[in-house]
Formats: structure tokens, sequence, C-alpha cells
């Protein structure tokens, strides 16, 4: 049997797993509490929230593995927080994605 060691299942993977999770919970409520018509932005056409929420994950995952791909995913400084707490760079493309997100939900 293989290990499944590399899916790095960390604090992190966590969080986002429970956001994800979240995030639907929330557009279920929604849907069921403000029912919908679909919207016309700027790509011309009709969306819903559904729609954008799945442009927005797929756009999202793009921007971390252009991140990756373009530069090195190290240490971008580190807390002093026991041992020292590192935070990688990879934050500045969460940071990208939620802005990315929000235009989407905004426009499209």
């Amino acid at each position: 049997m293989q290990s499944l060691a590399w899916m790095a299942w960390t604090p992190a993977t966590a969080i986002f797993f429970a956001l994800i999770a979240v995030t639907l919970g929330v557009m279920t409520w929604l849907a069921l509490r403000y029912p919908e018509t679909e919207r016309v932005g700027v790509l011309r056409v009709a969306t819903t929230r559904g729609d954008r929420l799945f442009i927005s994950l797929v756009g999202s995952a793009l921007i971390h593995l252009a991140w990756i791909g373009l530069f090195d995913a190290g240490t971008l400084f580190t807390l002093p927080i026991g041992d020292g707490v590192e935070i990688s760079n990879l934050w500045i493309a969460t940071l990208l994605s939620l802005g990315y997100a929000v235009a989407v939900f905004r426009k499209v």
C-alpha cells in the first residue's frame, strides 16, 4: 500500500478545506433564503452564484500554480513565536486570489 504522506495534510490545508465547506454552506443558505436570477456581467454570459464560485476557484488555483511556477514558494518572513513560525510567500498568491474572487463576484 502506498503512503499518503505526499498529500501534506497540514493545518493550512485543513483551514483551506474548512473555508471551502463554509463557503458552500453560506452559498446554499443564500440560494434558499434569497433565490437568485441569472446575471450578465463583463463576460456577456448569464451566470449564477455557483458559476461565479467555480470561476473564482479555478482562477485561484491557476494563480497559485503560476505563482509556484514563477516564484520560489519559500519563506517570506519568520514570526518570533516559539522556534519561529515561517510565513510562506505563497500568502501573496492567496491575497491575489482573494482579490480575483471579489472581482469575479462583483463583475462577472
